[in-house]
C-alpha cells in the first residue's frame, strides 16, 4: 500500500500547489484507516491543510477528492465526512494486491534473520514448586513475542534463568531431609517439581506451628519468625551449601535434578522451548565479580557497614544495595550477572527483554540503568515485557499454602473440557478414538494459549476454563474451527485455476477479505514494537469472522464462473495460511480436521 500511499501524498502536495497556491508541508499530510461504516479503503485527515489552505473542512475534502481521483489511477471513488477524506481504490488494485500475496511464499513474514538478534527471557522458574498459572501466561507471552519477532526478521534467542539457589530451595531440602523417608519421584509416582513443592508446602506448615508455639511462649512475632528452628535450620544449610558442603550441595543437585525432569515434561506439553539455559547459582558470583570491579571504576560506593550500593538518585531513583555487608550477592546482583554473562556469550544481542510480572517494573528500572553505568549500553534497548496477574473465578492463588492452579493440571482441565464440549456438540463425529484424543488435546490448548494471549499483557486478566473453550466467539477453538473449513473446501477443489484473474468484480466480502490479508504484514510489525501477541490474537479473530461471513454470503465449491471460483479458492486457501500463521506465531497448534 506504500505505492499508493505516496502517489496519494504526491497528489495532494500538487493539488495545493495548482488549487490553493501553497506548499502543504509533508508532516500535515495525515492518514488513517476508514471506519467501518464508510465506503473507503484509507483515509486522509483533511483539518491539518485547512489553515495553509485557507478553506472549511468540507470544501476542502471535496476539492482533494476529485483532484486525487484524476491523478492516482486506482483511485476510483471518495467521499467526505467533516474533516475526514475517504478514498475508495479500484477492485484492479485489490486484484493486484492478491497476486502478489499468492506468489509470496510466506506472506507476512519478513526476510529470516535479516535483522539484528534479539534476546528474550521468559519462565524462570524456581527450583522449590512446580510450575502455576503465573508460568503458563509467562510462557506462553515469552514464547510468543519470541515467534513474533523471528517473523519480524530478527535473529532471536530463547533463554530461561532458572532460580536454583537461595533459602527457598534450602526449605524443600531440609523438610524432605527431616521426614523425607528417601521419598523419589520414581518410588513415590510423583513429577519431581511436584515432589519437591509437596516439602515445601510441608516447610511452611512446620514452620507456622513453630512461630504460633513461641508466640504463646511470649515471644514478639517478629522474632519468633527469625528464630523459629526450621527456619534457622534452613539458613543453615543454605550457608553450607554456599561453603561447599559436600552433602547439602549433593542434596541440591538432586533435588534440582527431579525439578528439571519434571519442568521439562511440563513444557514438552505446554509446546515451548529454549535455546539456552542460565542458572542462578552460575550467574550470581559472575554479578558479585562485574559489582567489585565496578566499586573499583567507582561506579559503586561502600557504606561504612560494608555493603556496597549505587546512587541513582540522578536518574530519579533511590540508592540501591548491591552486595550485603558480609559480601553475599542479591537479587540485582545476579540479574547484573547473567545480563552480563548474556551479552558476551552472544556479543551481536541488541537488546534483551525479560518477560517478567509486573511487580518488578521497579527492578529493571534499576538493573538498566547499572547495566550501562556499567559501560553496557544495550542496556537503553533492554526492555522489560511486564504483564500482569492471572486469577481464576474462584481467587487468588497461594503458593506457600499449596493452593496454586498447577500447570500440568490445569492443562489436563482443558483437554477433558475440551473433550466434554466437542463431544456434546458432535464436532469431532467423524473421527477415530485416537484422532479424537489427540484433537482433544490440540483444542485444550488453543483454548487455554489464546485466553491468555488475547489479553493486553500488561493487564490483569482472570481465566475461565469453560468460557475459553466456546467454539464460538473470540477463542481459540473458534479460530482452529474456521480454518478446519478452509481446509475442507480446499480438499474438495478440483481443477481450479491458480492464476488470479484481474478483470473479476469484487464483491464486499471478497474485498473486505482481501483487504484484511493485506494488511498482516503490518499487523506483525506492529506486535513485534510494542511486544504484544494480543495484536497477533485480534488479527486471527478478525480474519476468521471475516472469512466466515465471505464462506456464509458467497458461492465456492458450487460457483459456475470459473473466474470467480479460481478468486474464492485463493482467498480461501490465503485466509487458511493466514489463520495458521498467526495462530502459530502464538504458540497454537492448528487441526486440520475438526
Amino acid at each position: 500500500m506504500n505505492t499508493i500511499i505516496n502517489q496519494i501524498k504526491d497528489a495532494v502536495v500538487a493539488a495545493g500547489k495548482n488549487l490553493f497556491q501553497v506548499e502543504f508541508p509533508e508532516s500535515a499530510i495525515q492518514f488513517q484507516s476508514t471506519r467501518k461504516e464508510f465506503e473507503g479503503d484509507i483515509t486522509l485527515v483533511v483539518f491539518p491543510l485547512t489553515k495553509p489552505a485557507q478553506a472549511k473542512p468540507e470544501d476542502l475534502g471535496l476539492k482533494l477528492g476529485e483532484y486525487i481521483q484524476n491523478e492516482v489511477t486506482h483511485v476510483v471513488g471518495f467521499n467526505v465526512v467533516k474533516g475526514f477524506l475517504n478514498l475508495v481504490f479500484s477492485d484492479a488494485y485489490w486484484l493486484q494486491n492478491l497476486d502478489l500475496m499468492v506468489s509470496a511464499s510466506q506472506w507476512g513474514m519478513a526476510p529470516q534473520n535479516s535483522k539484528p538478534r534479539m534476546m528474550v527471557e521468559y519462565s524462570s522458574p524456581n527450583t522449590n514448586k512446580p510450575l502455576h498459572l503465573g508460568h503458563l501466561r509467562n510462557n506462553f507471552l515469552g514464547y510468543a513475542v519470541a515467534e513474533i519477532l523471528k517473523a519480524n526478521g530478527h535473529q532471536v534467542t530463547k533463554v530461561q534463568i532458572i532460580n536454583d539457589r537461595g533459602i527457598h530451595i534450602c526449605k524443600s531440602m531440609y523438610a524432605w531431609q527431616v521426614s523425607g523417608k528417601n521419598e523419589t519421584p520414581e518410588s513415590s509416582g510423583l513429577k519431581g517439581d511436584k515432589l519437591v513443592g509437596k516439602y515445601y508446602v510441608e516447610f511452611d506448615i512446620q514452620y507456622k506451628k513453630e512461630i504460633k508455639s513461641l508466640v504463646e511462649q511470649g515471644m514478639p512475632e517478629e522474632e519468633a519468625k527469625q528464630q523459629a528452628p526450621s527456619m534457622l535450620a534452613a539458613q543453615e544449610m543454605l550457608r553450607a551449601w554456599e561453603n561447599g558442603d559436600e552433602a547439602v550441595v549433593q542434596l541440591w543437585k538432586t533435588m534440582n535434578e527431579w525439578v528439571y525432569a519434571g519442568f521439562d515434561t511440563t513444557y514438552k506439553r505446554m509446546g515451548v522451548d529454549f535455546d539456552r539455559l542460565y542458572f542462578e547459582s552460575q550467574t550470581y558470583l559472575k554479578g558479585r565479580d562485574e559489582v567489585i570491579k565496578g566499586l573499583e571504576k567507582g561506579v559503586f560506593f561502600k557504606k561504612e557497614d560494608g555493603s556496597v550500593w549505587i546512587d541513582l538518585t540522578d536518574e530519579g531513583l533511590d540508592e540501591k544495595a548491591v552486595l550485603r555487608r558480609d559480601g553475599t550477592a542479591m537479587y540485582v546482583t545476579q540479574d547484573i550477572g547473567t545480563a552480563i554473562l548474556r551479552f558476551e556469550d552472544y556479543p551481536d544481542t541488541v537488546s534483551q527483554i525479560y518477560t517478567v510480572g509486573n511487580e518488578q517494573e521497579y527492578h529493571f528500572k534499576v538493573l538498566f540503568k547499572i547495566l550501562k553505568k556499567l559501560g553496557w549500553t544495550q542496556s537503553d534497548a533492554c526492555y522489560h515485557l511486564s504483564y500482569g496477574m492471572v486469577e481464576l473465578p474462584e481467587g487468588k492463588m497461594k503458593s506457600r499454602e499449596g493452593t496454586v492452579v498447577d500447570a500440568d493440571d490445569l492443562m489436563e482441565t482443558m483437554a477433558a473440557e475440551s473433550k466434554l464440549v466437542a463431544d456434546e456438540q458432535g464436532k469431532l463425529s467423524d473421527l477415530n478414538d485416537a484422532e479424537k484424543t489427540a484433537v482433544y488435546n490440540v483444542i485444550g490448548m488453543a483454548a487455554l494459549k489464546y485466553f491468555l494471549l488475547r489479553v493486553d499483557p500488561k493487564k490483569n486478566m482472570m481465566f475461565n476454563p469453560q468460557e475459553s473453550i466456546d467454539f464460538n466467539g473470540n477463542t481459540g477453538p473458534f479460530i482452529q474451527y474456521g480454518y478446519v473449513r478452509t481446509q475442507a473446501l480446499l480438499r474438495k477443489a478440483e481443477n481450479w485455476n491458480r492464476v488470479v484473474d484481474a478483470g473479476v468484480t469484487l464483491n464486499e466480502y471478497e474485498r473486505n477479505l482481501i483487504q484484511l490479508l493485506y494488511s498482516y504484514p503490518q499487523v506483525i510489525q506492529q506486535a513485534g514494537e510494542k511486544f504484544d501477541p494480543s495484536v497477533i490474537a485480534s488479527f486471527a479473530y478478525e480474519l476468521t469472522k471475516t472469512f466466515n461471513s465471505f464462506y456464509q454470503q458467497c458461492s465456492i465449491l458450487k460457483e459456475e464462473n470459473a473466474s470467480l471460483k479460481s478468486l474464492r479458492l485463493h482467498l480461501t486457501e490465503l485466509s487458511g495460511m493466514c489463520i495458521a500463521s498467526s495462530m502459530r506465531l502464538l504458540g497454537v497448534s492448528m487441526p486440520s480436521r475438526m
